[in-house]
């Protein structure tokens, strides 16, 4: 692999145009002090022991600064969260509250979703199916087509096209999530996507690899489609990869400390510990 996933043996996009910025978001501690603005160097939180511990990782890739967790099949499972029964979390620091953080390996926003914090598209949470699969058209990031759906059972998590998906998958899977736009979809970044352009955010995403290892990255400052896209295709190598969300992209990583808060969220991805680990 290339030279940043050789050196930590792991581990951005541009709209079609301008989004809002919407609120900013605050990286935090759990305890509630504030964490310092994303640098080139880890937070004092994030030791030498922390890192080792924790599926996450700092990274610079073209000068901009991201995280990147990965999720390794053998020592973790994925699941999606929207709430504790009719009440939706509706941030990081909700669903914080009612987990125990020892068995988390890590948390991120997983999905567009409308006023709310209902999902807009494909949503599965414990096998069961609270959204369809969203194959209509319309505006905005979701719609540029081809979208996609990050999904999976046990061990065997994928992300593919919205219209693979649809011609392909029969049974239902016991988590899944829709967005869009693929970043890279067959090792292609997505067509509409130029290289560095201005619509530059908070930006997340998943891939998933050919060894079946999920890797999640969010940016640390606003990044582009492009590089994002770039940064799963040529970086980590990864063939299919789905944009996420922007702007209220937030993360929760236990080990380090880190908790996201912002603007309020809808769907969350949470990849926990095995009983082993």
């Amino acid at each position: 692999m290339r030279h940043i996933l050789a050196a930590l043996a792991l581990l951005a996009l541009t709209a079609c145009e301008a989004q809002p910025e919407g609120e900013p978001v605050a990286r935090a501690r759990i305890d509630g002090k504030t964490q310092a603005a994303p640098t080139s160097t880890p937070s004092p939180s994030e030791t030498l022991a922390s890192q080792v511990e924790s599926a996450c990782r700092s990274i610079i890739f073209e000068d901009t600064p991201l995280t990147h967790c990965l999720a390794v099949p053998a020592r973790h499972t994925v699941a999606m969260a929207l709430g504790d029964g009719d009440k939706r979390y509706r941030s990081l620091k909700d669903f914080a509250a009612a987990s125990d953080s020892e068995t988390i390996a890590f948390a991120m926003n997983a999905g567009i979703f409308d006023g709310d914090g209902t999902p807009v598209g494909y949503f599965v949470q414990r096998s069961q199916r609270l959204q369809e699969l969203d194959t209509g058209t319309g505006s905005g990031n979701f719609y540029m087509k081809p979208n996609g759906v990050f999904y999976g059972s046990g061990g065997e998590w994928m992300v593919r096209d919205s219209a693979w998906f649809l011609a392909n998958v029969s049974e239902r899977p016991q988590f899944g999530t829709q967005s869009g736009p693929m970043l890279v979809s067959d090792g292609r970044i997505h067509p509409q996507i130029t290289q560095d352009g201005p619509s530059r955010l908070i930006r997340n995403a998943v891939g998933v690899d050919d060894e079946g290892r999920a890797h999640f990255v969010i940016s640390n400052a606003p990044i582009s489609f492009g590089k994002l896209a770039r940064f799963y295709k040529d970086e980590l190598e990864v063939k299919n990869a789905l944009f996420l969300d922007d702007t209220v992209s937030l993360l929760w990583n236990p080990v380090t400390e880190r908790l996201d808060t912002g603007a309020p969220i809808g769907p969350i991805v949470v990849v926990s510990k095995k009983a082993s680990e």
